[in-house]
This record gives C-alpha cells, sequence and structure tokens, in this order.
C-alpha cells in the first residue's frame, strides 16, 4: 500500500520535467512578435508619457448634382504636427480612385466566368465604363499659391513649401469633384441607388472627400495603397461641413445639424425637440411627407451645415425619400439622439426597429467600454449593406414590397445596425489601423456585437461568436487560411478570418480561459487607455494581461499567429481502486467480477450439448483441487492482512478505508492549439462533476499528457469540452467510453412557393376569412 500511494505521487511530480524535452515553442513568451516598448508605447500596453498623435481639422463645402449624380466640393485642411518628426510633405488618401478604370484595385482583381453569369456580376466586370475616382482641380496653401502634388493610384504627396517642425500646423486647399457610383452595380462603400417606380435617388456618400492619412510612430506615413479589403486609417479633428442639396432632400450627416431653422420646417422642428426628449422614437419627417417630396421633386436648393468634434470622418446621406425619426438616450448621465433614415420600401421594419437597435447599441457597449462620447448616433437604411462612419452607419436589409419579411432580415437588420454602429466604438473611437489590422476592428466589433445581441433577446440567433460556429472555418485546409495577424488586403475567408476568429477567440477568453470579471475589467481598461488614439495588436495584448494579471501570450500566440486549430482527443482511461489488502473485501471483489463475466459462444453452447462430463459421470476422478476454492479467506490470510495493518500510520489507514477511485485519462492534442481542458465525469449514482483545467497542463508537453483524476464515486464516463467552449472540431474522440455521433440524411420534397411566414401566415388568415364569409 505504501509503495502504491508513493507510486501516484511520483507520477504528478515527474511528469512535467521530464515530458520538458520534448517542449515546443507554445508556450514561449511573445518576443519577437511584438515591438519593444518605448515612451510612446509601453510594456504594460498603455500609450507612453511622450505619446503623440497628429490632427487634421477641416472646413468642406460640397454640392450634390442630383441630375448627374456628381458631386463638387472644395475643402480646407488645418493640419497639425505633434510628432517630434520634421516633415517636408504629406500624405492624403484619395479613396475614390479605386474606381478608377486603371486603379490598382480593378488590375490586381481576378475572376472567372462561367456559362451563366448574372448580369450585376457582368456590369462589376465591366465597371471601367463608369468615369470614378478624383477630378483634382487644384492644390494650393492657404494665400491661394499652387502646391506641387504627386497623385500614386489612391494616395497624394504634396510637397510643403518648407519643412514642417514639431508643434507647428500647416494649412492648405484642395478643389475637386468626382461622379457617384451606382452601388448597386459597381458595389462599394458608397454610392446611390435609383428607384424607379418613382424616379428618385438615395445617396449614401461616404470616402467622398480627399482625407489626411496617419503618421504615427510606429509606420511613419501610412500610405498603403486601398484596394479594397483594407479600410481607413484616419486622424482625429474637427469638422465644419455644408452640403448643399435639392431643397426637398432630407440630409443625415456625422456631427450635430447647425441650421434646423433653415432646412426644416416650424413642425419638423418641433418633433425633432420633441425627440429629444422621448425614450421612444417620434417621427421627424413622416411618410406623407417623404412622399409628397418624391413626387414633387424640387428644383431649388438647400444647403445643411453639419459640425462635429473629435471625429476621425465624416459621411452623409441625401434623399427626398427620407423618413426619419430619433429618440433619445441617456449613457451615463448625457442625452445622445439616436435616429433613422429611411425610405418608404424600408417600412414596417425599419420604423420599428431601427432607432430601437441604436439606442441599445449605445447601451450594451457604453456599459462594457467607455461612455459614448458624441451627441447623435444615426442609422440610414439605402444601398450599401453595412459600413460604418463616426455617428453615422449605413445599413442594408428592407422588407419585402407588401411589408412582410422573413426572421432572416428581421435579425439581419438588427445585427447590421448593433455593429455598424457599435463601430463608432471599434475604430472610430478606439482608432486602430484599418489598412494594417481588419480584426482590430472588426474582430472586436463582432464579439462586441455577438454581447449585445443576446442582450437583445433570449435565444438570439448570432452569426458569430459561439465557439462552435467557428469549427468549420478552424477545421478547413490549411492552404486556405492565413493566420489573423495578416495584413488586410492578403486575408483568405475574410469574413471568417477578420471577423469571425477573433470574435470567437475573445469570447473563448471570457468564458472559459480569463472569466468574465478579469476579461471584462482588462476590455473596458483597453477600451479607456485608447479611445480617441491609435492603438496597435501589441497595445491590445499588452493590456489585456497587465489588467488581469493573466499570462495570454500562449493564447495570442495560437489564435492569433497560427492556423492551429483545437482538437483535443481523450485517447485512453485507466482506472485504478487502492489495494487495501484485507482477503475477505479483496477475494469477494474478484468473485462477483468473476461471476459477472460474460460467458464465451462455446461455453454457452457446450451447456447444452454437453449432457454430462467425464468427472460428472466418473465423481471417483474428483481430488483436493476439484473443491478448492482459491478465494476463501484462510487464517494465514487473516494473520498477514494484520500484520500489514500494523505497520500503518492512521492517515495511511484512512486512505486505505477510503475507497477511492483513481483515473488515469490521456490527452492527445491533434490539432495543434492548446486549450483549457473541460472535463464532465458522469458518477454512478447519476450525479455529475465539471473539472476546469487550465492551458498551463501542456506546458510541458504540447503534445501528449495524462492526468490522474482521484474521486470518491465511480465514474461511468467522461467527456472532454461538454458545453463546446472550444471550437473542438472533432467531437467523436470527446468520450470515453466512445459514444457513437449521429449523422443525418436528409428527405427532399418539392419547396414552397418562396413565401416567408408573415406571408403564408396572411395568406392563410385571408383564406380563411374568405371561407367564413363566403359561409
Amino acid at each position: 500500500m505504501r509503495n502504491l500511494i508513493a507510486g501516484l505521487a511520483l507520477v504528478s511530480l515527474v511528469a512535467g520535467p521530464l515530458a520538458a524535452l520534448a517542449q515546443d515553442t507554445k508556450f514561449a513568451q511573445l518576443g519577437q512578435e511584438l515591438p519593444t516598448p518605448n515612451t510612446y508605447r509601453t510594456a504594460s500596453g498603455a500609450p507612453g508619457h511622450q505619446y503623440w498623435q497628429q490632427r487634421a481639422d477641416y472646413t468642406i463645402k460640397v454640392e450634390l448634382d442630383d441630375q448627374n449624380q456628381s458631386i463638387t466640393g472644395s475643402e480646407s485642411i488645418n493640419y497639425t504636427n505633434n510628432s517630434p518628426d520634421v516633415l517636408s510633405y504629406v500624405w492624403v488618401q484619395l479613396d475614390q480612385n479605386i474606381f478608377e478604370p486603371n486603379s490598382m484595385s480593378n488590375l490586381t482583381s481576378t475572376a472567372k466566368l462561367q456559362e451563366k453569369v448574372q448580369l450585376r456580376a457582368v456590369e462589376y466586370m465591366a465597371r471601367e465604363k463608369f468615369d470614378g475616382g478624383f477630378k483634382i482641380s487644384k492644390v494650393t496653401d492657404r494665400s491661394g499659391k499652387p502646391l506641387k502634388y504627386t497623385i500614386n493610384n489612391t494616395m497624394m504627396r504634396v510637397d510643403l513649401p518648407s519643412p514642417l517642425k514639431p508643434n507647428q500646423s500647416f494649412s492648405f486647399n484642395i478643389d475637386w469633384k468626382h461622379n457617384i457610383n451606382n452601388q448597386k452595380t459597381l458595389g462599394g462603400r458608397s454610392g446611390y441607388e435609383y428607384f424607379p417606380e418613382d424616379g428618385n435617388y438615395l445617396y449614401e456618400m461616404a470616402q467622398w472627400f480627399p482625407r489626411m492619412a496617419v503618421y504615427d510612430d510606429v509606420n511613419g506615413w501610412q500610405h498603403k495603397q486601398f484596394l479594397g479589403s483594407g479600410e481607413f486609417a484616419l486622424p482625429f479633428g474637427d469638422y465644419k461641413v455644408s452640403i448643399t442639396v435639392p431643397s426637398d432632400h432630407v440630409v443625415a450627416g456625422t456631427g450635430e445639424l447647425q441650421n434646423a431653422n433653415q432646412v426644416l420646417s416650424s413642425t419638423q422642428q418641433k418633433r425633432w425637440a420633441q425627440a429629444a426628449k422621448s425614450d421612444k422614437p417620434v417621427v421627424v419627417v413622416t411618410q406623407e411627407e417623404a412622399t409628397q417630396a418624391e413626387k414633387n421633386k424640387a428644383k431649388n436648393k438647400k444647403t445643411w451645415v453639419y459640425s462635429a468634434k473629435n471625429v476621425r470622418d465624416f459621411a452623409w446621406a441625401s434623399s427626398r425619400k427620407f423618413i426619419w425619426d430619433a429618440m433619445n438616450v441617456n449613457v451615463g448621465g448625457k442625452n445622445v439622439l439616436a435616429m433613422s433614415y429611411y425610405p418608404k420600401e424600408a417600412n414596417p421594419l425599419w420604423g420599428q426597429y431601427s432607432t430601437e437597435a441604436v439606442a441599445h447599441t449605445l447601451e450594451t457597449y457604453s456599459k462594457r467600454t467607455i461612455d459614448y462620447p458624441y451627441p447623435v448616433a444615426i442609422s440610414v437604411h439605402g444601398p450599401v449593406g453595412g459600413m460604418e462612419y463616426p455617428m453615422i452607419s449605413f445599413n442594408g436589409y428592407r422588407p419585402e414590397p407588401d411589408g412582410t419579411y422573413s426572421d432572416r432580415i428581421k435579425y439581419g437588420l438588427i445585427s447590421v445596425i448593433i455593429h455598424e454602429v457599435g463601430h463608432n466604438f471599434f475604430p472610430m473611437i478606439i482608432n486602430s489601423d484599418e489598412r494594417q489590422w481588419t480584426w482590430m476592428d472588426e474582430g472586436l466589433n463582432t464579439f462586441m456585437q455577438y454581447l449585445s445581441e443576446q442582450e437583445w433577446e433570449r435565444g438570439y440567433p448570432s452569426r458569430r461568436g459561439e465557439p462552435q460556429d467557428i469549427v468549420e472555418y478552424m477545421k478547413s485546409a490549411k492552404d486556405t487560411q492565413v493566420p489573423i495577424m495578416t495584413n488586410s488586403e492578403s486575408v483568405l475567408q475574410f469574413g471568417n478570418n477578420a471577423y469571425g476568429k477573433p470574435a470567437t477567440a475573445l469570447n473563448v477568453l471570457r468564458e472559459t480561459v480569463m472569466g468574465r470579471e478579469l476579461f471584462d475589467y482588462a476590455f473596458k481598461e483597453y477600451a479607456r487607455r485608447w479611445a480617441f488614439k491609435h492603438p496597435m495588436p501589441a497595445d491590445f495584448f499588452r493590456t489585456m494581461e497587465d489588467a488581469s494579471g493573466v499570462d495570454l501570450d500562449w493564447f495570442w500566440r495560437g489564435w492569433f499567429y497560427t492556423t492551429d486549430h483545437t482538437d483535443i482527443a481523450m485517447s485512453d482511461v485507466k482506472w485504478y481502486t487502492v489495494d487495501s489488502q484485507d482477503p475477505a473485501f479483496v477475494n469477494a471483489q474478484q468473485r462477483e467480477q468473476q461471476n459477472k463475466a460474460p460467458q464465451t459462444l462455446s461455453q454457452q453452447r457446450n451447456l447444452k450439448e454437453i449432457k454430462k462430463t467425464r468427472v460428472e459421470l466418473r465423481p471417483e476422478l474428483k481430488d483436493f483441487y476439484n473443491t478448492y476454492d482459491p478465494l476463501a479467506t484462510t487464517a494465514s490470510d487473516e494473520q498477514a492482512y494484520r500484520q500489514f495493518l500494523s505497520q500503518l500510520s492512521p492517515e495511511q489507514k484512512e486512505i486505505l478505508n477510503s475507497g477511492l477511485n483513481f483515473y488515469e485519462v490521456s490527452f492527445q492534442n491533434k490539432g495543434g492549439l492548446v486549450m483549457p481542458l473541460i472535463v464532465r465525469m458522469s458518477y454512478e449514482d447519476g450525479s455529475e462533476e465539471v473539472v476546469n483545467i487550465p492551458a498551463e497542463i501542456w506546458r510541458y508537453n504540447n503534445n501528449d499528457i495524462t492526468k490522474v483524476f482521484v474521486t470518491e464515486k465511480p465514474v461511468v464516463s467522461f467527456e472532454l469540452d461538454p458545453y463546446r467552449e472550444t471550437a473542438d472540431t472533432d467531437l467523436s474522440d470527446n468520450y470515453f467510453p466512445r459514444r457513437a455521433a449521429p449523422s443525418r440524411f436528409e428527405i427532399f420534397q418539392q419547396k414552397n412557393n418562396g413565401q416567408n411566414p408573415m406571408q403564408r401566415e396572411r395568406a392563410t388568415s385571408s383564406r380563411s376569412t374568405g371561407n367564413s364569409n363566403g359561409q
């Protein structure tokens, strides 16, 4: 007995050091992968005491041509150099140039032709017919003197007349115009939609003016070309924007409307004032007013003036088709106007859900990051399926022409609004470099979207966030994946890589690795530290560790720097009990096992076919061994047992009589991604116990480990990851004893006529009413 106890202890003590010989790098600290801390960005993940960032303030005038779908504008940029560097030029982004026929995006795009191709796809491939891109007419200094500039695809370098020293500012002007793309045929993050039924247009305007690029302590100038995937890196500043449109248009824009008394009727102004005090949506511009404007089509113009403070961009939308509703949301004691703009084609869905979804987003995101700091938050419906800008977002999904909609459309609308409005926080406020790292805005925001969706409605059908929903991607072919830490323009499977995988990783981190309390505190600290600043991946990684006290290098390495996946197998279970050496107990136990042993097929048949054995026929053939019972307890057995007990301490006697069960469970890491082990043990009496083992159990051997579980009750089955927390890609080896995993075969039948459930219900009700009336 003494030897057995010592042996069990030895297993736990020596398994690590001996296996360390096979250690690889999964638990190595992130060293070369992260930049060296400095006075700008500290080892804790916080901004350093010498952190700096540039500033760009804009005054813009723009006019919309509703006849030719184009805009003409002029802007004045005041650029402040807060860096310690002397600048001889500045870089400006010309993202509209992606629509130029010979743009790098067009030339490097790939496609395949099939025998049957949708008309929209043909229009997109033939987009060189669209005269897109900025037409820059002049670039001058404040006094109007021309400045030398060079356009390189989607970037423009403006050479300064004299070096711009630290803490100095330089003002310059740009005049420009560009045609507006038909978003339905040419795609893009902005554009117009034409409504042939009433002959009107709806415009969603983004990347519509030349914008300053970011200059920072990590990259210098961020002037990677815009190819379509990597979005935008922009400095903060103040904006004053004057937008001239047909007088019957309604304009939504980043910031606060400055001249409501000039562009709204007195009745609309009263409704707007009422909305600012209401906790439910109030209609400012009604559907009847919008419908009347669609018919009249005014020829004169009005100018809407918007002002926005400390934002990184400006977007706007304009149409005579807009219905407009708004409500007040109290965020941290501050009043915020949540608003929606949408055409009648979006009702009743938008009138019921859009502004409520905006308000819900502000409340739930503020709770987990920082209080929403801006005065308004807007959701606009138009051709763009989903895109975000400070205080304003463009969102898709509309009901059928008869006003009905499927659950997919309903939840798709709520989700896209939460996602795009949520982008106000990531990256509009916590201002990461989207041109380089898509996951820092899309992944973090998708994770926050998942949490907000779950607070909207119990059982909300979230598309991303749950570990089990990323399994198919995680186990897909390695040559179709890249690590999360991949530049935006080089990402494969964009939605899975930049949205789904990082969102799932954060959910796993919150629920399984860190726990909600530690995670939520650290995540909120990251948002607080980097609000209105430019964080990098290392700042996020370091802050999450610094604020929680949890070493997460193994997690970042596995989930973000590799394409490993979770596939942990429970390869073997061995059951041990303590040998008490009590002969009566041991012999009785062995006898019970013998009695329970199944008979072989031959033994079963022999019982029937052999009527009498020879010994049964001739009893004189029997001897001592025909009557000897090897499992009977003898006096010598009892004496040996008493001698054994006399040598034990009281503690050893207690263990001897405890009846403990020892289970040696072997685990194999088949997918490469080290993860915590969540093991559920089901006991013989029907009860269960779940044991959570940190991922550090793999630190000495990343591939094969064993763990001894000691239980008072016998275990009838073990299950690994019972709550599907780790995105394990193969559940068939998560059970012991093995459990057959069900598969399904599908029975096909003719599909219905394509109606959504609301339409079918209406049709059924109509038929029932008709039959009743007929009777």
